[in-house]
């Protein structure tokens, strides 16, 4: 897994296309947010905000 991080970082170095990181961040996230929430008492909560 940190060898796709790597690989993924190296690409955007290489090719000057940074924009792409926090595009990647947030969907990091948002996909975090939903497999947690998931079983939890939370999520009625989380899908109201989408």
């Amino acid at each position: 897994m940190l060898e796709l991080f790597k690989d993924l970082w190296d690409f955007m170095r290489e090719r000057k296309k940074f924009w792409l990181a926090p595009i990647i961040v947030v969907m990091v996230l948002l996909g975090t947010l939903i497999v947690l929430a998931q079983g939890s008492a939370v999520a009625p909560f989380i899908y109201t905000l989408f």
